[in-house]
């Protein structure tokens, strides 16, 4: 792989680019999926191929090929000079890119047990057994299972001489239930919504979550959220419990932070962001107990987010986002960086693949714990109210102004959780949903949530991230009910 790696570079020096970085990419996953007993998804594929991205004239130009002989890649980084040329002409200044120290290095992301040595019949058989236990569960009226796997061996390359390869290994599952009745629907979900949780680990995951044990419990809770009570309409306390608060942090803390969005590269698509660059070290983003960080180092977590190198060759970084409540950062890359006076980039260039250029992706974005132990932050609360687990989101392309739901919440009085409530859902602003924030629940309640779907850029590329939170409380926060007429 080395040797097509510096056949491109030099082919792109050649040509007169004046910096040129390269990534070849072998990709295996696997998917299994299903639904109501029976198989849904069952599919394993590989992909391999190379991208360069070159600087010529002041401008950047791209290309990518699956064809990886001598003569395939100097064809494509001959293309991608050709394409920066091109770019120059429109060009409003030339990029400027702060330094990067060369790296030669090798990594491999942890794993105890190779999801790809496990065999099909295994894995699948564990997903049937799930859902078999959430049919046993009368009124349930679908269940879903699902697992995914994903292994990423990385060579890359630049023109300033760094060499790195990287190996990563991710793994995923979740299983749902859902209940129909009198024109309503319920839905559980375990041990998250929207494919369950995913994390930079091998098999052990997948063992670690217990499928089977926990599948009646979330079908039974399908079932009786039909005679809970509907969540009242009110502004008031919040509780949410640490999978929907990794969401929440994605949404009006991750995507905001993004410098390409800031500076409106992605406002034609995924829009762009309340915290413009004079908001940097003067905002009051939170209450003094909330900090956040963007952390990409293996010490942060075996996150979504979590690498030893950038796609830019940028070692991973620790960001502090949100500091005692004020806003103290932005994801950056080598050419965004200087914009914020920084003479280093932090190290969150992304790609999703071989064939795509490498763009500002979050890493793991999160909430520092607290000091709560969730017991006695339940029995300090007089009156709240408890949501876990997301049901839908709505943010605006500033991502300031939102509304969520979640499948589940639970009525607080007198410091315990009295009943069961449907179709919570809650609103606000980010500024001041974060500094309505008085309590954090600590590091034994935390967990690093993944999120292997975040989408973004044209053409689109689809990242997974990683969000450690605990439950933490919210005061005067707007209440409702949602789905009311479902």
């Amino acid at each position: 792989m080395w040797d097509l790696c510096i056949r491109s570079l030099e082919t792109a020096r050649l040509r007169g680019a004046s910096y040129a970085d390269v990534r070849v990419m072998y990709q295996r996953q696997r998917d299994l999926t299903t639904k109501n007993g029976k198989v849904g998804t069952l599919s394993q594929s590989e992909s391999i191929g190379l991208g360069i991205r070159v600087l010529a004239n002041g401008a950047w130009g791209f290309a990518s090929t699956d064809r990886l002989t001598r003569e395939g890649v100097a064809s494509c980084a001959a293309q991608a000079v050709a394409i920066a040329r091109a770019s120059a002409s429109a060009k409003r200044h030339d990029v400027v890119m702060v330094d990067e120290q060369a790296h030669i290095d090798s990594w491999q992301s942890p794993f105890r047990k190779d999801p790809f040595e496990i065999p099909l019949e295994t894995q699948l058989g564990l997903l049937l057994s799930a859902d078999a236990e959430m049919r046993r569960v009368k009124g349930v009226t679908l269940t879903e299972t699902d697992m995914q796997f994903r292994k990423t061996d990385s060579w890359f390359a630049s023109s300033i001489g760094s060499r790195i390869h990287q190996r990563k290994v991710t793994s995923g599952c979740g299983i749902a239930a859902t209940s129909f009745k009198n024109e309503e629907i319920q839905k559980r979900s375990y041990p998250n919504s929207f494919g369950g949780q995913h994390a930079l680990k091998g098999y052990e995951l997948i063992e670690s979550l217990d499928l089977v044990k926990n599948a009646a419990v979330i079908a039974e809770e399908a079932v009786a959220l039909h005679s809970a009570a509907q969540c009242p309409e009110k502004k008031g306390t919040l509780i949410l419990g640490g999978s929907q608060l990794g969401l929440q942090i994605h949404e009006s803390v991750g995507h905001p932070i993004e410098l390409d969005r800031v500076l409106g590269e992605e406002a034609n698509f995924a829009g762009t962001s309340f915290l413009t660059l004079d908001q940097l070290n003067r905002l009051k983003y939170a209450s003094e107990i909330v900090n956040v960080v963007a952390d990409a180092r293996l010490e942060h977590g075996q996150g979504l987010g979590t690498f030893a190198y950038d796609d830019e060759g940028v070692p991973a970084q620790r960001t502090d986002i949100i500091e005692a409540g004020q806003f103290r950062g932005y994801l950056s890359n080598r050419e965004t960086a200087h914009l914020i006076g920084l003479k280093r980039s932090s190290g969150t260039m992304r790609t999703e693949g071989w064939n795509r250029l490498p763009i500002i992706r979050m890493t793991n974005v999160s909430l520092l714990p607290g000091n709560w132990d969730f017991d006695d932050l339940i029995q300090s609360t007089d009156d709240g109210i408890l949501m876990e687990t997301n049901r839908s989101w709505s943010i605006d392309d500033r991502r300031y102004q939102f509304q969520f739901s979640t499948e589940i919440g639970w009525e607080i009085k007198g410091g315990k959780k009295i009943r069961m409530l449907k179709n919570p859902s809650y609103s606000g602003i980010t500024t001041e949903f974060w500094n309505s924030c008085d309590a954090i629940c600590n590091a034994e309640h935390w967990t690093l949530w993944g999120t292997p779907n975040c989408g973004k850029g044209q053409p689109m590329q689809t990242m997974g991230t990683g969000h450690g939170a605990s439950p933490s409380r919210f005061s005067n926060v707007h209440i409702g009910a949602a789905f009311a007429n479902q």
